[in-house]
């Protein structure tokens, strides 16, 4: 039996540059697809105060913490809208390293994710912000609603999504989307 894991995540800053604190969250769907189907589950985490760009690494780190609690590697497809987390784990990891990350904002949460890809085979994947695309939809009301609420999964939980979606699609949303069709 194949086995491919997609995380569809996105983070959330409430205030975000503005003086004081800024409380933010990071959310995200974990679908692992079998020949047999696809089963979902969500996260979420807060932090009272915080950065859009803190909390898309975070949505990263814990995505994969929680993938690797097993100690299974995995191939996964990660999807985000943030540019600054996909062109970091792309495109810029290498030279950070090779300048020691000197001049690197947030190091210790990029060094702390590039231990966990290492641990696993990630593809990274952007997608447009607030674009339609429906994954991405839920993973943004995850991450706002973790920000509001200040309240944190502690794991992967029963997912939403099926529901969230049955109910967008009583506003006329995302009625030709298929969510047991994978993206890629």
């Amino acid at each position: 039996m194949s086995t491919r894991v997609v995380v569809h995540a996105d983070e959330a800053c409430l205030g975000n540059g503005r003086e004081g604190a800024c409380p933010g969250g990071a959310g995200g769907l974990v679908e692992v697809w079998r020949d047999d189907g696809v089963a979902r589950r969500d996260y979420y985490y807060a932090e009272p105060d915080t950065t859009n760009n803190r909390m898309a690494i975070r949505s990263a780190i814990l995505a994969l913490e929680l993938l690797g609690a097993k100690g299974k590697r995995l191939a996964v497809d990660f999807t985000s809208d943030s540019e600054y987390l996909v062109n970091g784990a792309k495109k810029w990891r290498h030279a950070w390293e090779r300048r020691a990350w000197k001049n690197v904002k947030n190091v210790e949460l990029w060094q702390q994710l590039f231990d966990l890809v290492d641990r696993h085979d990630v593809a990274w994947h952007w997608v447009r912000g607030h674009n339609l695309d429906p994954r991405n939809e839920y993973a943004d009301e995850l991450a706002v609603k973790a920000a509001r609420t200040q309240q944190s999964s502690e794991g992967l939980v029963e997912s939403k999504f099926l529901e969230w979606l049955e109910n967008q699609r009583g506003k006329k949303k995302y009625l030709g989307f298929d969510p047991d069709r994978p993206l890629r």
